[in-house]
């Protein structure tokens, strides 16, 4: 797959979303990678959803590839005193699922959080067994701060969950090693 050809944005989340992202919210290929199984509701979507919007620094996207909803954006914990956030992402259509659009959302959310909300530090909190997300961070820079033993308990089983981080100076250094196409981000 050829993703760099392919117009691929962040468009602004808006409440005619929220069906398809609570049905791939609670995908079992998507919710694996995630701390909770949620059963959702579209109502308990629209609270959520107005509750994120409420603040000014929350950023909810859709993400899309050629004009077609394939997967959600969101960057929803800062802190403000340390200068850091945890953003985080998911390709839910399976079939636009691949390493060169993964590197390419990265990079540019990477490139946004550094240069347009000014942060200094990317954080991420990643299940041990999700080593495919874990390498795709490493390879844009990001070090293994630690492992949270235990951590989360889902499913009757606790998961022990790796954290990465990267600072605002170390992309710096590592993104000019990097080729990937920008992606847009509507705000």
């Amino acid at each position: 797959m050829n993703i760099g050809s392919d117009l691929v944005i962040c468009r602004k989340m808006t409440e005619d979303d929220l069906e398809t992202v609570m049905t791939w919210r609670m995908m079992p290929e998507i919710t694996k990678f995630m701390y909770t199984d949620p059963k959702l509701t579209l109502e308990g979507q629209k609270k959520w959803f107005n509750k994120m919007i409420e603040n000014e620094n929350n950023y909810l996207w859709i993400i899309e590839v050629n004009g077609i909803p394939v997967g959600s954006m969101f960057i929803t914990e800062f802190d403000f005193v340390n200068k850091r956030c945890a953003p985080a992402f998911y390709i839910a259509v399976k079939e636009k699922r691949s390493l060169e659009l993964a590197i390419r959302l990265e990079a540019s959310l990477l490139d946004f959080i550094f240069h347009k909300l000014d942060v200094n530090k990317f954080v991420s909190e990643v299940f041990n067994f999700n080593k495919g997300v874990i390498r795709i961070h490493q390879m844009l820079g990001c070090s293994i701060e630690g492992i949270l033993k235990e951590h989360i308990f889902k499913n009757n089983k606790f998961y022990d969950v790796t954290v990465l981080g990267l600072t605002k100076a170390e992309w710096e250094v590592k993104k000019s090693k990097i080729k990937y196409e920008p992606i847009k981000f509507e705000l």
